[in-house]
C-alpha cells in the first residue's frame, strides 16, 4: 500500500506540480480512503519519502550487530545501505531528486531526513569513542563527513539521470573518508622541525624517586595534555639520573 501510494502521488506531483496536488488527489488516485493514506504517511511530504524510515532502521540494526575494531570502516559501510535503496528503483530516484530540487518545502524537509542519518552514524561513533573529549567531536565530524561524501557520489549519479554505476563515485568519496580519518595523525614539516629543536633543549626530569638499589621507584609526574615525546624525555631523563 506504501508503494501505491507513493506511485499515485508521483504521477500526480509530476502531472500537476506539489504545491497543487492534494491528499485527496492521491487517495482517489489510489484508489483507497483518507485513513488508509495517513496510516501509511503522517503529511503530503512523508510520501516523497516512503523508503527512509525502513533504511534508517535497517542502518540502525546493521550498526548494532557490527564489531568494534573499525568504527569509520562500520559507518561507512552502513551509509552505503541508503546507497542502495537508491540505486534499487533508478528511475523513483531520479525524479524524487528533480522534484526536492524544484520545491524548497521538500528540500528542507529532505535535509531534516538527512540529519536523522548522520545522528544515527554520530551515535554509533560517540559509543566507540567515547563522549568525553574529543570522542564526541571526532564522532560528529567523521558522521557530516560520511554523509556529505556519500551525498556527493549520490547526487554525481542522480545528475546524470540514474546512468552507470552509482556505487563507483560514493566508493570513491568514502575511501577519501577512510584515508583521512582510520590514519595517524601525521605532523607538519614545520612542526617536526619546532620539537626536534625543543627536544635539543635540556627538559627538567618530572620524576621522583623512592627508595634505593633494585628496590628503586620512579614516579612519573606529567600536566594533562604533555605531550607524549615529553613524557618520554622526562622519563629517560628521569631513569638516566637514577
Amino acid at each position: 500500500m506504501r508503494e501505491v501510494l507513493a506511485q499515485a502521488a508521483f504521477q500526480l506531483f509530476l502531472e500537476r506540480g506539489f504545491e497543487r496536488t492534494t491528499v485527496d488527489d492521491i487517495v482517489a488516485r489510489a484508489g483507497v480512503g483518507r485513513r488508509s493514506f495517513f496510516r501509511y504517511f503522517p503529511s503530503k511530504e512523508d510520501v516523497v519519502f516512503p523508503d527512509h524510515e525502513r533504511c534508517l532502521a535497517e542502518m540502525t540494526e546493521f550498526l548494532a550487530a557490527v564489531d568494534d575494531g573499525d568504527p569509520v570502516g562500520a559507518v561507512c559501510d552502513a551509509a552505503r545501505i541508503v546507497l542502495r535503496m537508491y540505486a534499487a528503483d533508478p528511475e523513483f530516484s531520479v525524479q524524487r531528486y528533480r522534484l526536492t530540487r524544484e520545491v524548497p518545502g521538500l528540500r528542507t524537509y529532505e535535509l531534516s531526513v538527512v540529519r536523522r542519518y548522520e545522528q544515527t552514524l554520530a551515535g554509533h561513533l560517540r559509543g566507540r569513542f567515547g563522549a568525553d573529549g574529543d570522542g564526541e567531536l571526532r564522532a560528529e565530524v567523521i558522521a557530516a563527513s560520511v554523509v556529505a561524501a556519500h551525498n556527493n557520489g549520490l547526487r554525481l549519479w542522480l545528475r546524470s539521470g540514474g546512468a552507470g554505476d552509482p556505487e563507483a563515485a560514493v566508493d570513491h568519496a568514502l575511501d577519501l573518508v577512510r584515508d583521512v580519518w582510520e590514519r595517524p595523525a601525521e605532523p607538519s614539516p614545520a612542526l617536526e622541525e619546532q620539537l626536534d629543536g625543543q627536544l635539543e633543549k635540556p627538559v627538567p626530569a618530572g620524576g621522583i624517586t623512592a627508595g634505593s638499589g633494585d628496590n628503586e621507584v620512579i614516579v612519573m609526574v606529567a600536566a594533562k595534555g604533555t605531550p607524549m615525546w615529553r613524557v618520554v624525555q622526562q622519563i629517560e631523563a628521569a631513569v638516566g639520573e637514577s
